[in-house]
This record gives structure tokens, sequence and C-alpha cells, in this order.
């Protein structure tokens, strides 16, 4: 079997992570979404560089989803990672998420998904890891992208973790009117 060097689906990940990274960087510069759109972003709680309150780790402690929607605050998008202010259970909380964290990015306005998957290391024709492989994380950091289509609303999928949903984007700070809300997608479907 031929070994790819060039490592093309690392080439593609890091393709659609910094289309992730400049859609929200367009969001934060408008200080919002355009039209209806609205982002569903799943993470590995995990991962290197990801930073939550203690109490959130504890509740996810693998994966959460978020949605960046009205009810965010404060989105500061770097090359490695971005920044938000979200409220859980009334709680004002900031989140920092490496974009190597994310494994799935949703815009059900527009029936946009993406996947992110784990990779597996590509040996050398030695059979050895090559040293420009020995450089990157390890595979169960590494995901590979797969766009997906939906044939019609039913079909699009995000996964089942609650999504906590934040105080209004327009404050400074987090409103005193609640706190999270969890909701399903299908709340987002046209019927």
């Amino acid at each position: 079997m031929p070994v790819d060097h060039i490592r093309y689906d690392i080439l593609v990940q890091e393709a659609l992570r910094g289309m992730v990274r400049d859609v929200l960087a367009e969001a934060a510069k408008n200080k919002g979404m355009p039209g209806e759109h609205h982002f569903f972003i799943t993470f590995d709680t995990s991962a290197e560089g990801v930073q939550l309150s203690p109490r959130l780790r504890a509740q996810y402690p693998e994966e959460m989803t978020v949605v960046l929607q009205h009810q965010f605050w404060d989105l500061k998008v770097t090359d490695e990672a971005f920044e938000v202010g979200l409220s859980f259970g009334g709680v004002a909380e900031r989140l920092v998420i490496p974009f190597d964290a994310i494994k799935g990015f949703a815009d059900p306005s527009v029936q946009f998904t993406l996947q992110f998957e784990s990779l597996a290391e590509a040996p050398d024709e030695d059979g050895d890891e090559t040293e420009a492989e020995t450089d990157k994380p390890p595979a169960s950091k590494r995901r590979t992208p797969q766009r997906q289509e939906p044939k019609d609303a039913k079909a699009t999928s995000v996964p089942a973790s609650p999504l906590p949903v934040a105080a209004d984007k327009s404050e400074d700070k987090p409103s005193d009117k609640g706190g999270a809300e969890v909701v399903r997608l299908d709340r987002f479907r046209k019927k």
C-alpha cells in the first residue's frame, strides 16, 4: 500500500479548521452572526489547551457542545483558539477552546455540518513513523473532517449532548433573566 508522505488528510483537516476559525473571526468582528446563522460547536473537553471551570469539566468530562447564536459575549479568535463568554445555569463562564479540540461544527440554518474524526498514524515504507509524523500530535488527538450534506432537514445530526444556551450577545455581561436552557436541534429545523 502506498504511503502518503504529504498527509493530505491532515492538510484537509487544517484547512477546514481554518474555515471554522475564519467564520468565528467574522462573527467576532461583526459582534454577532449574519441573518439566521448560528453555530453548534462540539469539542473534546479533555484536549490540551481547553479552559473550563471545574464545575463544567465535572459535568462534561469528555465532550461538550455549545451554541453560539444570540446569547454569548466577548468572542475572541486567535490562530490557535477562540474564547467566548457563556452562561450556564445563570452562572457566567469563560471558555477557551483550541481549534484542535473541535470535534464537530454545524450551522443548522443552512444545513452545514462538519465532523472531525480520529486519524491513524501512517507508517513509512519500513513500517516506522517518519520524523515528520513524530512532530505531529498523537493520532488520538488528530481528527480528519468529513463534510456531511443531509438529504433533508431530518438527516442533520449533532451529538446528543445537552446544548447550553448563554446570555445575550448584545450585552457586555450576562443577563439576569435565567440561565442555560437545554435545547434540541429539532427545535431549529423547519417543519
